[in-house]
């Protein structure tokens, strides 16, 4: 477990349990990975308020989690604090490059930047929020969501 403070990325499903969470951890980052605490199949709208409620910061390539109004509203609803890698048809090998070379970036724009959000990290390593609290919580407001 982290100690009182800490950021912790967690690691959706979408990219690999393994080379990321393993280049991070080398790199000195605090990793938990979907698999380590949910089936496969666990549904994005059930994983994220657990991942959020322990503070936890959501890398992920699925793009559409940002688009589904659902799993906007599991965010909003949540104060999830999720970065989407915007190129997802990079290997696990650069997946994991951008991920290491962004991390002091990904915790200074979390710590930043008031929670929920849905930020893009591009493979350049520039990183643009996408949805901000005020957008996310507008949504959230909307009848039937």
């Amino acid at each position: 477990m982290s100690k009182q403070g800490d950021v912790v990325f967690f690691i959706d499903w979408s990219i690999s349990q393994r080379s990321v969470p393993d280049a991070l951890r080398l790199a000195g980052a605090t990793v938990e990975t979907h698999l380590d605490h949910f089936p496969p199949e666990t549904a994005d709208v059930d994983w994220l308020p657990a991942v959020s409620e322990r503070g936890w910061i959501v890398l992920t390539k699925d793009e559409a989690i940002g688009r589904r109004p659902n799993e906007v509203a599991a965010i909003a609803r949540s104060g999830a604090r999720v970065f989407i890698l915007a190129s997802g048809n990079l290997t696990r090998e650069q997946m994991a490059n951008v991920f290491v070379a962004t991390r002091e970036k990904l915790e200074k724009f979390a710590q930043s930047n008031p929670a929920p959000f849905i930020a893009k990290v591009y493979k350049d390593g520039k990183i643009l929020l996408w949805r901000n609290r005020t957008q996310l919580l507008k949504i959230v407001r909307q009848p039937g969501l």
